[in-house]
């Protein structure tokens, strides 16, 4: 999403989505100046705009699956990507999912954010899943320092094959934004497919995963 885009959804859409759906949200002050990789848990489409109230008024995009719709609903989608520069990926296709990298790393050193979901789909039962090593091996590509995020009771407005409700009741949390300087350093000296590199990319996600977790399940 570029600039003025992101700037129209601050004013307009951010206010009427805190409105109707939103009960508290609470680290704002730990949302970085710079741009940021906004690692969230995953129970909902209505994810999508919480994470996007994170990320306005900044240039942000999103990784988003294409391999999941099929005809009319496919044509939606993918005239949504393109107007909200979404990076379209088939996670059947290992050429998609590596390209998708590619055009990530690409915004991300651009100065964009970008919201990721490391379970890679959404929960059927709001439990959190494993993480995958998407997040860790964009930051570090890139350096970006990683936000976890904790979305609190959105799976009981739009739970998966479910219905959308209204109510505000969502509560999201913002944890502390992450560096992992040591695993940077220590992986710019290696192969991306060495064990060690793979060991620091395991490491990276189970300590988001760890945070994401935190931020979910604290009261």
């Amino acid at each position: 999403m570029n600039k003025f885009a992101s700037i129209f959804s601050n004013i307009f859409l951010k206010p009427l989505i805190k409105f109707l759906l939103i009960k508290t949200i609470k680290g704002k002050d730990n949302i970085p100046k710079t741009n940021f990789i906004l690692a969230s848990n995953h129970q909902s489409y209505l994810d999508i705009p919480f994470c996007g109230i994170v990320c306005v008024p900044k240039r942000f995009t999103y990784i988003g699956q294409i391999d999941g719709h099929k005809g009319l609903k496919s044509l939606i989608v993918k005239t949504i990507y393109s107007i909200g520069e979404v990076i379209a990926i088939n996670r059947k296709d290992e050429n998609s999912k590596k390209e998708a990298v590619l055009k990530a790393i690409d915004f991300l050193k651009k100065g964009y954010s970008l919201v990721i979901y490391p379970e890679g789909t959404r929960s059927k039962t709001g439990e959190i899943k494993e993480g995958k090593w998407g997040v860790a091996k964009l930051f570090l590509k890139t350096g970006v320092p990683i936000l976890p995020l904790g979305i609190k009771n959105a799976i009981d407005l739009f739970p998966k094959n479910g219905k959308l409700k209204i109510k505000k009741i969502v509560e999201l949390n913002i944890g502390k934004p992450l560096f992992f300087e040591k695993e940077y350093n220590l992986a710019r000296n290696l192969e991306p497919d060495s064990d060690e590199y793979n060991q620091i990319c395991a490491q990276i996600t189970n300590k988001v995963m760890e945070e994401i977790k935190t931020l979910v399940y604290e009261n």
